[in-house]
């Protein structure tokens, strides 16, 4: 396999800050991304959905950037932002004209010195998570399946098994204060990296994080809660009503070896195997031929990211919708029957490399773009790599792991990690049909 030689350049501020830059003169546009280690499962207990409430909190204004400055200023160049709240992180990032560089740090730095945490903001806030849960989870045909109903199934650890949207008795009962220490403990340079990738030049963007964010106090280093947990010794269940939609549901999750081991890569590739998209056995066996499902779909960290971007216990997730006349049973033996035809004999040899191309070409085309934003994944990789790997540089080389796995050992981490008694199972079971 080829040589990726993505130019990285990296330092860290004197309070902290990692700072990762990445020069790409395709195009006269940077994208900057501003990653905290501060994610779902690293808030504290008894404040479920403060990640996510800060997301919104960070659009509010700051010190010397008023409310809705920030994205007028953004637009105003001719630019995007947005951010997001993930498992392990919260991001914040800017596509912009490389010559509104400037503007941008000097906006993520003011916001990350100062933002205005007040009563006013606190609480419309609050009130605009609460509608977002209402709006895509509770009142959504499959809201939140399986994303939010497999983990307290599959967990018994608070970080990992609560509701990561947060319990509107949790968000109600957020004070001023606390709000205040969350972003005090949380959203220093310390516990971030800067990415800088596009038109841009290395030394030049370092000088400006330094004159930006380098005068931020570092704050201290978080106490991160530990994520570890133990794989199940048999087999867990769970049934979640389904109010809007007609068809029946079935999740499937199983644990996943630690990431970066050397079984986590075959482990991924027998992920690919089975979810490759429609190529793959579980929609081509289930929906195309046995047409035992309406629909299948699943992968290591679905549906809310991919193999590189998380850090901590995951699962392989199977999200199946069957037609009525099958029971949750019948589909899930057919479901079984796949399992256990890849643990008992792994992939063919010509199927293992379709598979490693096929990972290869969605891995360049997520540095190339990703979310149809330029660079936005080569940023996104970069940032996730330095925050959970403390080394930028694997951007070039994380795929080389990958390229010597055999289908014998696909084989052998198949047969190890997909066990029966090591998965747990959500059934999304509509309300219509009496529970039947």
């Amino acid at each position: 396999m080829a040589a990726l030689k993505i130019p990285v350049s990296t330092a860290r501020l004197g309070n902290g800050l990692q700072v990762v830059v990445s020069p790409e003169r395709t195009a006269p546009v940077a994208t900057v991304g501003v990653y905290y280690r501060i994610g779902f499962r690293l808030e504290p207990e008894g404040r479920s959905g403060f990640a996510h409430l800060f997301e919104h909190m960070m659009f509010q204004g700051s010190a010397h950037a008023g409310k809705m400055m920030h994205i007028r200023l953004v637009n105003a160049s001719g630019g995007l932002l947005n951010g997001s709240t993930a498992y392990d992180y919260t991001n914040y990032y800017e596509v912009v004209p490389s010559n509104a560089l400037d503007r941008v740090l000097w906006l993520e730095a003011d916001r990350m010195a100062a933002l205005q945490v007040n009563e006013e903001n606190l609480r419309n806030q609050r009130d605009v998570v609460k509608e977002e849960v209402r709006v895509n989870v509770l009142n959504q045909p499959y809201g939140g399946f399986p994303w939010l109903d497999m983990p307290p199934v599959a967990y018994r650890r608070w970080p990992n098994a609560h509701n990561f949207y947060g319990d509107f008795e949790d968000l109600d009962a957020a004070s001023l204060d606390d709000v205040r220490e969350f972003f005090r403990t949380y959203y220093t340079p310390r516990n971030a990296v800067l990415v800088v990738v596009g038109d841009v030049d290395s030394a030049e963007v370092l000088a400006m994080a330094e004159r930006h964010f380098g005068r931020i106090p570092s704050g201290p280093l978080p106490p991160l809660a530990s994520a570890d947990e133990d794989p199940p010794s048999q087999e867990r269940r769970g049934v979640v009503e389904e109010k809007f939609g007609s068809l029946r549901g079935l999740a499937v999750g199983y644990y996943a070896p630690k990431r970066r081991t050397e079984d986590w890569y075959a482990f991924a590739l027998a992920d690919r195997v089975l979810h490759g998209g429609r190529a793959g056995r579980v929609y081509r066996e289930l929906v195309l031929e046995k047409q035992a499902a309406v629909d299948a779909e699943g992968a290591l960290h679905f549906p809310s990211g991919d193999l590189f971007d998380y850090d901590g216990p995951m699962l392989m997730t199977t999200r199946i919708l069957h037609r009525p006349e099958t029971t949750p049973e019948e589909t899930l033996a057919a479901y079984d029957q796949v399992i256990e035809l890849l643990r008992s004999h792994g992939p063919e040899a010509d199927e293992m490399e379709q598979v490693k191309a096929k990972l290869k070409s969605d891995y360049y085309s997520m540095l190339e773009g990703g979310s149809y934003l330029p660079w936005f994944g080569r940023m996104h990789y970069l940032a996730c790599f330095t925050l959970f790997d403390g080394d930028a540089g694997l951007v070039n080389t994380i795929l080389d792991d990958f390229a010597d796995i055999s289908p014998a050992r696909v084989r052998d981490a198949a047969e190890h990690y997909l066990s029966p008694a090591s998965r747990a199972i959500v059934e999304r079971r509509p309300v219509n049909r009496g529970g039947q």
